[in-house]
């Protein structure tokens, strides 16, 4: 999961450009020498996800704050759980308070989501997979929070992978003619076709493609499809899942289901910074 973390740097910088502009006007009430305590409670019970994201706020306004957690990325905490501690300049501290837990309610939000849907087909093996519909600017990290939550990744974006779709073909010239300019392309890439038919999927085995993307199937069609293709392909099944219909699409026999709402439909998590007390010491 490290390569999620390589643009860490630049999105908190831009993240507290956002927020603290060309200063922290009501930080400066307190005193320039103030030192404060503080920790952070989640007020609910969640995954945590994106503590790097956390510390990074801290480090970028003032390296000299102390951050001391008792939870890690994917670790379920409890309501009213202290997450960490921090310890160093009471502005510094106040003036990053917001950004830090928008990335830690945020991230938490989206691994939390997914740790409920990865548990309601944990009797199966199929894998839940997210898809592009992420916040924009912050795809990496809640494709890294995806993984915390037990979840896997589907492409990263447009450039990882092939996902060949009807308007694809009808202006590659056919299945077959899409499937082979691919291959021509980069045969090394993931090279998935979506399908609206058994018979579009009897053309996609034909085409030896690496996964099919059966698109709004029903579960008899689904069912048909996992015995149809009895292994020779990957299936993904796609559209209008929710966390009601999931256990009985994984129990059709399909190798994944993607689930837009993983990264789109999630609700921050609950959290809290308390600070414990302040000195005023040189």
């Amino acid at each position: 999961m490290s390569h999620f973390k390589e643009n860490i740097y630049e999105e908190v910088k831009k993240a507290l450009h956002e927020d603290v502009g060309s200063g922290d006007v009501t930080a400066m009430l307190i005193a320039e020498n103030a030192h404060s305590e503080a920790r952070v409670i989640t007020r609910e019970a969640a995954t945590l996800a994106g503590v790097d994201w956390f510390n990074e706020v801290f480090h970028q306004l003032d390296e000299s704050i102390s951050i001391q957690w008792f939870a890690n990325d994917g670790d379920a905490v409890q309501a009213d759980q202290t997450l960490c501690k921090l310890s160093g300049p009471s502005r510094t501290i106040l003036t990053g308070e917001r950004t830090a837990l928008n990335f830690l309610q945020t991230l938490s939000g989206t691994a939390t989501c997914v740790a409920a849907y990865v548990a309601a087909v944990a009797h199966t093996s199929v894998k839940l997979l997210d898809t592009r519909k992420t916040i924009p600017g912050m795809r990496q990290a809640q494709k890294y929070a995806v993984q915390c939550g037990g979840g896997y990744n589907h492409r990263i974006g447009l450039f990882d992978a092939f996902l060949v779709k009807e308007n694809h073909i009808m202006a590659a010239g056919g299945m077959a003619a899409a499937v082979a300019r691919a291959r021509e392309i980069n045969p090394n890439l993931l090279l998935e076709v979506e399908v609206e038919s058994m018979a579009e999927l009897e053309q996609a085995i034909n085409a030896s493609v690496d996964r099919v993307l059966l698109d709004n199937f029903n579960l008899a069609m689904l069912k048909d499809a996992a015995a149809f293709s009895a292994g020779r392909v990957e299936l993904e099944a796609s559209g209008n899942v929710s966390l009601e219909t999931l256990a009985d699409i994984a129990e059709t026999g399909v190798d994944y289901i993607s689930i837009g709402s993983l990264t789109k439909h999630i609700q921050a998590i609950d959290l809290s910074m308390r600070f414990s007390g302040s000195d005023f010491s040189e």
